[in-house]
């Protein structure tokens, strides 16, 4: 028996508009040879890479200089089209090289009390690693 479609995407689904984008981008590139593109969940979000893209994660316990491997993947799409997982594309790895670790913008977070003079202010940066898509593969 076929499960309906929303208890296959628990826990994970995959947002309509990052779809949409995927798809649309895609399609744009679809000329291109090795156009490979994969939406890859980590730290609680949902992030759409394609290979040789730097981008910010959440804070990883890695090293730079290290290989990190994604294996939550939603979508993979390329010259063949689009893969869609239930939650999850089975066997799809992201693999990624560590090129640094750090910290974001301070935020400043200011709270108060009216009329009776409390107020506190703190700062906030969040920790990230930075790292370079190497391979995306099914």
């Amino acid at each position: 028996m076929i499960k309906p479609l929303a208890d296959r995407l628990k826990p994970y689904y995959v947002r309509m508009d990052i779809l949409r984008t995927v798809r649309s981008e895609f399609m744009e590139k679809a000329g291109a040879k090795n156009t490979m593109y994969a939406v890859i969940l980590t730290g609680g979000k949902q992030l759409k890479v394609e290979e040789g893209n730097i981008i910010r994660v959440e804070k990883l316990a890695v090293e730079a200089g290290d290989t990190v491997t994604f294996d939550q993947v939603a979508v993979i799409g390329d010259e063949s089209g689009l893969t869609i997982g239930a939650p999850l594309v089975d066997g799809a790895k992201v693999t990624a090289k560590v090129l640094a670790n750090g910290k974001g913008k301070k935020i400043r977070v200011f709270t108060y009390k009216p009329k009776c003079g409390q107020k506190r202010a703190i700062g906030h940066r969040q920790p990230f690693t930075k790292v370079r898509i190497e391979s995306i593969s099914k």
